[in-house]
């Protein structure tokens, strides 16, 4: 799964990486990013503007507004046959712009579990896959949530843990937040695992177990042998 990632760019490095977009004037640096909790997202809504969604996604028939918080992750594999990811798979889905996540690992022969922060080799700006929608409170308010696909891992995470989130290369962005209906088979192919050899995966504080603690100090390496 995916339970908790950054976000701690400028935005230069946030226009070079979604061009084209409009982001907010208010985005800051936010090390430790959990579910519930707002998220800048780029939305397949043709108006070209990132915004904050809600990360738990519930679905626009639900009445059931708790919903989100058991709907922070979409297994790719069953996107198409859950009924609240199938239709946001086929009409709304979105990047949600990262440039690391966290996993926890569990130690031998402990209840234990040690975080690890994961990013790209060359420490750009990536984007999750994910799915958004949007539902009507009774008061006619509109709530705009959002998911983060998840698929099997790369040899690297597999190490820490048995699901990763989809990063999409950004050849394939474009693609992914087309407006117009597409089907589910030409997008599960793009579903897949991004390449071990990419990625770094280092051991962090357990201070990050913490959703309150959000400063740097949660991606500062540590040793623990």
């Amino acid at each position: 799964m995916c339970g908790r990632f950054l976000l701690a760019v400028n935005p230069a490095e946030m226009q070079e990486a979604f061009p084209g977009f409009d982001f907010p004037s208010d985005i800051k640096p936010r090390y430790n990013i959990a579910p519930s909790q707002p998220v800048i997202v780029l939305p397949n809504d043709s108006s070209m503007k990132a915004d904050y969604f809600l990360w738990g996604l519930i679905p626009s028939w639900s009445k059931d507004l708790s919903i989100g918080s058991r709907m922070i992750n979409a297994r790719s594999e069953t996107l198409s046959e859950k009924p609240s990811f199938r239709g946001p798979y086929k009409y709304h889905r979105c990047l949600i712009p990262s440039n690391g996540f966290y996993e926890w690992k569990k130690l031998p022969g402990s209840n234990k579990k040690l975080p690890y922060f994961i990013q790209l080799k060359n420490n750009q700006v990536f984007a999750f896959a994910g799915l958004w929608d949007e539902v009507q409170t009774n008061d006619g308010s509109l709530i705009k949530t959002c998911t983060i696909i998840t698929t099997t891992p790369n040899s690297l995470i597999a190490t820490i843990h048995n699901r990763m989130p989809v990063i999409l290369p950004k050849e394939h962005h474009s693609l992914w937040l087309d407006p117009n209906p597409t089907p589910p088979s030409d997008l599960q192919k793009y579903l897949m695992s991004f390449p071990a050899e990419e990625m770094i995966a280092t051991p962090v504080s357990p201070y990050v177990n913490n959703p309150i603690n959000d400063s740097p100090v949660c991606i500062e390496p540590i040793s623990f042998l």
